[in-house]
């Protein structure tokens, strides 16, 4: 196996063993981003001699900690000190950060190694992240926002990477390309040097090729910092899942929401992952999703209005460096009323509410992350078979607002492939604060199948 191949825990093992050297394992990432990049796009910028020069560092050093040598990519809107931050936006040129992000201050803490940073769509604020390819197939799209991250983790250009997540912009992508993707309770991991879609909604998180890895990276980024004003001192915990089984652990299936309009091959392949589920021994439990006519609504209540009051004054001031779609929909956010706001704000109470009794009677949820694999780049809406016509932002959103909107935590796990070939996620929904509980049934899970290759990087159909 090439360095490049190995998950976060794998190679961090063999830089502890002394197996493999940081040089190496950095060089064989650089390598593969100057092969692949051109044809994927998943790069704003490459760090090559600062990961370089942290490697050599790494090689001659003691260990600094659990990501000692390890290569990073960060989404381009997570401040690194000296590094711009563009958000993928004319908006943004000629920025450098002035401070380190408390997460990129965090992961250099640990000993990783920044590689890049990586495309979004233009300031979060869509679902496809246009100038990124899918790992599987370059004609299709990434997902987005955090496109570039998790295609260039899929595609073995990063050995994890961090993403952002308004409406499941960390979980999207992760499924599409078939790698993992993990969104933390809302306030776990600080977002204090991160540009902002949507204040109440914003979350930081990783996305790994494994859920081992997952709360690997998760153990180093979580924790209190008052900078940001939703940050909370959550309780220790442990995040690397243990080898166990669910002996007792109760899964929640959804009746209603989301196995509604989602693809056959989708709703196939994520049964099947709940049926192994319960062969571990997981009870599984009937359940109702609760307020699912508010989530669309709810959604774009909270977070089209605080977009348009973060951009106000570039908005005003230089409208034409943002690109079409994000203008429109910024100044579509300026005609919501503050009813409308209050409203959507109450209906998230109630969501959360419900949610949080929901979730008394049932450890996790699983359903599908989203409820179409990657369509083709530029296909804008999707005909289900009922005759229901959805835009493709609003699909990939719909089934992973809920976490977003109550700030509950939830996990994209990778179970298998549609009859083309491309990823299928399932989504472990959990309760705030419980990420333990979802890295377990996401480890159990993952432990019980075939290791998972790279994506081949291949041409568009």
């Amino acid at each position: 196996m090439e360095p490049h191949e190995l998950s976060l825990a794998a190679a961090a093992e063999a830089i502890r063993a002394r197996r493999l050297s940081p040089v190496d394992l950095t060089e064989a990432v650089l390598r593969r981003i100057e092969e692949l990049d051109p044809q994927l796009g998943a790069f704003v910028a490459v760090t090559a001699e600062r990961a370089r020069e942290t490697a050599s560092k790494a090689a001659a050093g003691d260990q600094r900690g659990p990501l000692h040598g390890i290569p990073v990519a960060l989404k381009d809107l997570i401040d690194v000190a000296g590094e711009p931050t563009t958000a993928s936006s004319q908006v943004r040129a000629g920025h450098r950060a002035d401070a380190d992000s408390t997460v990129a201050a965090r992961l250099t803490g640990a000993g990783a190694a920044l590689v890049g940073k990586t495309h979004t769509h233009e300031f979060a604020y869509g679902l496809t992240t246009p100038q990124t390819r899918n790992a599987w197939n370059s004609g299709r799209i990434a997902g987005g926002s955090s496109g570039g991250s998790a295609v260039a983790v899929a595609a073995g250009m990063a050995t994890f990477a961090l993403g952002t997540d308004t409406g499941g912009s960390i979980r999207v992508p992760a499924a599409l390309n078939g790698v993992v993707g993990l969104k933390p309770t809302y306030g776990l991991v600080p977002r204090h040097g991160v540009t902002s879609l949507s204040w109440s909604l914003d979350h930081v998180g990783p996305i790994t090729r494994t859920v081992e890895d997952a709360g690997l990276a998760l153990s180093v980024l979580a924790g209190h910092d008052p900078r940001d004003p939703a940050s909370v001192p959550a309780p220790t915990a442990r995040y690397r899942p243990a080898a166990e089984d669910l002996a007792g652990l109760r899964v929640g299936v959804p009746g209603n929401y989301f196995f509604d309009r989602v693809e056959p091959d989708i709703a196939a392949a994520v049964r099947r992952a709940i049926a192994r589920l319960a062969a571990l021994g997981a009870r599984l439990v009937d359940v109702e999703i609760p307020m699912t006519r508010y989530v669309q609504a709810t959604q774009w209540g909270l977070m089209v209005p605080e977009a348009s009051a973060y951009h106000e004054r570039t908005l005003r001031a230089v409208p034409d460096r943002y690109t079409g779609d994000v203008r429109v929909l910024l100044e579509a956010g300026e005609l919501l009323t503050t009813g409308d706001y209050l409203r959507a704000q109450r209906a998230r109470t109630l969501m959360r509410q419900k949610w949080t009794r929901l979730l008394e009677t049932v450890d996790v949820i699983a359903a599908p992350t989203v409820p179409a694999t990657a369509v083709p780049s530029g296909q804008e809406s999707i005909t289900w078979p009922d005759g229901t016509v959805e835009s493709v932002s609003d699909a990939y959103v719909r089934l992973s607002a809920p976490a977003n909107i109550t700030g509950f935590p939830a996990l994209s796990v990778p179970v298998g492939h549609d009859r083309m070939g491309l990823p299928i996620g399932m989504q472990l929904l959990g309760r705030p604060f419980e990420e333990a509980t979802l890295l377990r049934v996401g480890h159990a899970y993952e432990r019980g199948e075939p290791a998972r290759p790279l994506a081949p990087a291949t041409a568009g159909d």
